[in-house]
C-alpha cells in the first residue's frame, strides 16, 4: 500500500525529518528554500497533507488553488494567522498547530527580551565587541532594574501565563489584559484589567503576548504608548503586527519607551530601518521557540495532527 504523501515547507529537526520520512511519502526541503504560494502549489500536487510554517502565507487564493487531495495542514506554530482558516474549512482541509509545546520556550525568549533591554545588554555586547569597551566605570550603561517593576501581559494565554509564573520569581507584580478574566488557579494572583486604560497605566514593563491577526493588529499605537508610564520597557515575542512601528520608534526616540526588545516583525525578514538606527532596542530573528527540545516537540505534534486526520480521528491539535 503506498504511503500518504507529505509536503513539507521548510527544513525540520532531524528526527521530525526521520518519522516524516518513514511513515509518509515525504516531500521535504533539504536546502531550506524559502517557499513562494507559486511553489506551494506546484509541490502540493498529489499531496495528502502540507505540513507548513509562518514563513509561509496560506491566503484564501492559494487554499482555493490548492489540489483536491490535500486533506489536511498542519503549521509549525501555536499562531496560525498566516493560513485562512475560513477557506481551509469551506474547502473541507483540516488545519492543526502546536499549542503547549512553545509555551516554556517562548516565555523565556519574552524574558530574555525584557532583561536584555533593560539592562541594555545588547549596547554593551556590541561595545565590547567593537573594541570600544574602556573599562569599569560608575555610569557606563546603567540601565533599568527589572525585580520588584510592575509587569503588564497584555495576552494572558499559555504563553502569557509562563511569561507570569517566571516573572514571579524576579518578584515582579503582574498585571494582564484579555478578552476574559482567568479563573483563580490560572491567574496566581495576577491582577486583571478589562480594559486597557487602566492596564497600561501600571505597566512599567509590558509584555506583548496576544494572537495576530484583524483583531489585535497594530494594538500597541501611539493612543496606547501615551498611556504607558513614562520610560517603559516593551518586549515583543508574539507577532510584528501587533505593534505599529512608527509609533514605538517615535516613542523609542523621545523616552517615552526607555527600551524595547523585539523577537518578531510586520512584515519579517523585512524589519523598519527606524529600528535599526537605534540603540535602545534589541533586535531577534524570531527565537521565540528556537530550542533543539521545543523544536523538535512542535515537529511531532505536527505530524501527530496528520497522522490522526489521515487515519480519520480528530486531532487533539485542531484548529477550531
Amino acid at each position: 500500500m503506498p504511503k500518504p504523501v507529505l509536503f513539507v515547507t521548510r527544513k525540520l529537526p532531524a528526527p521530525v525529518e526521520a518519522r516524516a520520512a518513514r511513515d509518509y511519502d515525504a516531500r521535504l526541503n533539504a536546502d531550506d528554500t524559502p517557499r513562494s504560494p507559486a511553489d506551494i502549489l506546484r509541490l502540493s500536487a498529489g499531496a495528502d497533507a502540507i505540513l507548513c510554517c509562518p514563513a509561509e502565507r496560506l491566503d484564501a487564493d492559494t487554499i482555493r488553488a490548492l489540489p483536491a487531495s490535500v486533506k489536511v495542514i498542519a503549521t509549525f506554530s501555536v499562531g496560525y494567522d498566516h493560513v485562512d482558516i475560513g477557506a481551509a474549512r469551506a474547502r473541507g482541509i483540516v488545519v492543526c498547530n502546536t499549542p503547549d509545546v512553545l509555551s516554556v520556550a517562548t516565555a523565556e525568549l519574552a524574558m530574555l527580551l525584557i532583561l536584555t533591554a533593560a539592562r541594555r545588554a545588547g549596547e554593551g555586547e556590541r561595545m565590547v565587541r567593537a573594541g570600544n569597551w574602556q573599562g569599569w566605570a560608575p555610569t557606563q550603561l546603567m540601565g533599568t532594574q527589572v525585580s520588584g517593576r510592575r509587569l503588564g501581559i497584555f495576552g494572558m494565554g499559555r504563553i502569557g501565563r509562563e511569561v507570569a509564573r517566571i516573572a514571579r520569581a524576579f518578584q515582579m507584580e503582574v498585571h494582564y489584559h484579555d478578552i476574559a478574566r482567568l479563573p483563580p488557579e490560572l491567574e496566581q494572583g495576577a491582577t486583571f484589567h478589562p480594559n486597557d486604560e487602566t492596564f497600561l497605566a501600571v505597566c512599567e514593563v509590558l509584555s506583548l503576548n496576544a494572537p495576530g491577526g484583524d483583531a489585535t493588529r497594530k494594538w500597541l499605537n501611539a493612543g496606547r504608548i501615551a498611556r504607558l508610564p513614562k520610560g517603559a520597557v516593551i518586549a515583543n515575542a508574539a507577532r510584528g503586527t501587533l505593534v505599529d512601528d512608527a509609533a514605538l520608534i517615535a516613542a523609542l526616540k523621545s523616552g517615552q519607551v526607555a527600551y524595547a526588545g523585539l523577537d518578531v516583525y510586520d512584515g519579517e525578514p523585512n524589519v523598519n530601518p527606524g529600528y535599526r538606527a537605534l540603540e535602545n532596542v534589541v533586535l531577534l530573528p524570531h527565537l521565540g521557540s528556537a530550542t533543539v527540545e521545543t523544536r523538535a516537540a512542535m515537529g511531532h505534534l505536527a505530524l501527530d495532527g496528520i497522522d490522526a486526520v489521515l487515519a480519520g480521528r480528530t486531532p487533539s491539535n485542531l484548529v477550531k
